[in-house]
């Protein structure tokens, strides 16, 4: 046995050819002529000559007969050799390829859009810590509205989305980043303020500060439902920052689910969040691509890239949900 392994070693050893003659062999075969074989490399006619030449040398058999002023045509063994020579070839720029894609530095365009209530706390840090990964990358950020992050997807114009996991059709994949859980938001002179955590049926005698964006409003009106009782709709507002500056002036409570790292509004009066009692669904937050469309190296690198961010509480507006 041990015999058989080094005369088979001793073969193998002997028998060394290399990607470049297997090359010069198929074309040789698959032009029918050295001469144009050649001019299709193209390299010299003496090159094409010497690796076929070499070749069977190392191979001990005679894969091609020359005709003289007709060409080249492969012997029985030569035609069996071609075809695996060819597989062999293929293979080789498979892995070269892969190879590539390994070491070779991102660059491009990366078409991300946002939620537009996550857009001012999530996506900058984001892509700006992308960016400084990969400085060959430029981000587009594009903030909207659910619907149109959909439809921005679907055409093309986003690479992929960075969304709540709300109406989401079956032609979209989604991966999910973080849970947030829904807080309520008050002025800090608020009654409720001072309780460590408040129940929807405390909230539901509250004026409510809604979020009227579609998808939104629904999600916050199924969280009293499935508590039993009904909000107390007192203002509305699409504007996030809006909502914020209203409830620290009293005009009544919100509810968010990201929420930023400074309880203060922006005309500088104090907030307060507190946890909602009880099994009040969260909001998945996450990453939405279209399904149909094979992720791009960049998707997937600002992937792992945000999963990571995310995890190590770099991102803020998560508060403890990531």
């Amino acid at each position: 046995m041990i015999g058989e392994r080094r005369a088979t070693l001793a073969t193998v050893t002997a028998m060394r050819f290399t990607l470049r003659q297997l090359e010069y062999f198929v074309a040789a075969a698959d032009a029918g002529s050295v001469t144009d074989a050649a001019q299709n490399i193209p390299v010299a006619q003496s090159s094409v000559s010497a690796a076929i030449s070499q070749l069977e040398a190392a191979l001990g058999v005679q894969l091609l007969i020359r005709h003289h002023a007709q060409g080249i045509s492969p012997t029985a063994e030569g035609r069996q050799f071609l075809a695996r020579a060819r597989a062999l070839l293929r293979d080789a720029d498979e892995l070269e390829r892969f190879a590539s894609e390994l070491t070779a530095e991102l660059s491009g365009t990366l078409h991300l859009g946002c939620l537009v209530t996550l857009a001012p706390l999530v996506t900058p840090r984001l892509g700006q810590s992308f960016r400084e990964q990969h400085p060959e990358v430029s981000v587009d950020l594009v903030e909207a509205g659910q619907d149109d992050l959909v439809a921005g997807l679907r055409s093309g114009k986003l690479s992929v989305a960075l969304t709540y996991d709300l109406a989401l059709t079956g032609d979209l994949t989604f991966a999910p980043l973080a849970s947030l859980p829904p807080r309520a938001c008050f002025a800090a002179g608020h009654p409720l303020a001072a309780q460590e955590t408040v129940t929807m049926e405390q909230l539901a005698a509250e004026p409510l500060v809604l979020l009227d964006l579609p998808h939104s409003r629904d999600y916050f009106r199924a969280l009293f439902a499935a508590a039993g009782v009904e909000p107390a709709v007192a203002h509305r507002s699409v504007h996030p920052e809006v909502i914020r500056t209203m409830v620290a002036n009293d005009f009544g409570y919100t509810i968010i689910n990201a929420r930023p790292r400074v309880d203060v509004a922006l005309d500088g009066r104090p907030l307060v969040t507190r946890p909602i009692a009880g099994d009040a669904r969260p909001m998945i937050m996450g990453l939405a691509r279209l399904d149909a469309l094979r992720p791009t190296r960049l998707v997937e690198a600002f992937e792992q890239h945000a999963r990571a961010a995310i995890a190590s509480g770099a991102v803020a507006g998560l508060g403890d949900g990531a």
